[in-house]
């Protein structure tokens, strides 16, 4: 069973949309046990970080997330939130990744924040982009990004390279909307819940 966590944070509905359209067999739920029993996770995030936390912390999600097992993918929001801490509201995050996700320079000639469809550099074999192409596009929508780091598998640049998805054990993040992001970011929801 897939679990997608509704924690009042999320862009929910297109993610729903997205796993109809794969035939998915999923839930939507808040409830740690349900969570905690999925076969497959999903992460999904829009809006302020400090919100998004908060809404974890009132759930009693926190400690939740940091100990799944399975497979879990953030999506957005949902992997800024793996970092340590998040400049945006100086916020204390998940801490999965040992990371502080950064704002996008509003003074470079670049607007913030970063919207529309770019290109993901794949860094590493993973099976999130197997049988994708290294120049497919992807739908953005952010002004906060991830640095790159060890655990950046997939790069994109505006203003500067930064980590469009990670990966630690069996926790993979996407920066990108892959459930707006047409047939490619079909392929990649369904290479996480076919091969994760």
């Amino acid at each position: 069973m897939i679990v997608i966590i509704d924690y009042d944070a999320g862009n929910t509905c297109s993610v729903t949309n997205a796993l109809d359209r794969l035939n998915a067999d999923y839930v939507l739920s808040d409830d740690a046990r349900q969570i905690q029993g999925a076969n497959k996770v999903i992460f999904p995030g829009v809006g302020h970080a400090g919100a998004a936390m908060e809404a974890l912390r009132r759930k009693d999600l926190v400690s939740v997330i940091q100990g799944l097992t399975q497979p879990v993918l953030g999506i957005c929001v949902g992997m800024q939130l793996y970092a340590r801490e998040s400049a945006e509201g100086n916020t204390s995050c998940l801490g999965i990744l040992d990371t502080k996700v950064t704002k996008f320079d509003e003074s470079m000639k670049e607007k913030v924040p970063h919207m529309g469809w770019n290109t993901v550099h794949q860094e590493v074999d993973d099976i999130l982009f197997e049988q994708l192409d290294k120049s497919d596009y992807y739908y953005f929508v952010h002004s906060y990004y991830m640095p790159l780091s060890e655990h950046s598998t997939g790069t994109c640049s505006y203003q500067l390279p930064f980590s469009a998805a990670v990966r630690k054990d069996n926790f993979w993040g996407i920066q990108f909307h892959a459930e707006k992001s047409g047939i490619v970011g079909a392929k990649l929801l369904s290479n996480f819940l076919e091969k994760a």
